[in-house]
């Protein structure tokens, strides 16, 4: 189970690691700015990103844990 949740979380990062994070005012102002200011910005837009979506998927996590663990003891 550890070594599938590892793999998983891993993937995601991959992917949100080579994502395009700009909305269309960020796209313009990083075009005006140049080839690697725009891909700082876009690293900052993603690593901004991440601690929400961190702390509610383990918050999910968690309910959903508990959920499974309440109904598994209840037959």
């Amino acid at each position: 189970m550890r070594k599938r949740g590892f793999m998983l979380l891993l993937s995601i990062i991959l992917v949100v690691a080579t994502a395009s994070a700009q909305c269309s005012i960020c796209t313009k102002t990083a075009g005006q700015l140049g080839e690697k200011p725009a891909r700082g910005l876009n690293t900052g837009i993603i690593y901004l990103m991440l601690a929400p979506f961190t702390i509610v998927g383990y918050i999910g996590f968690r309910w959903w844990r508990a959920e499974k663990l309440n109904n598994s003891g209840v037959e």
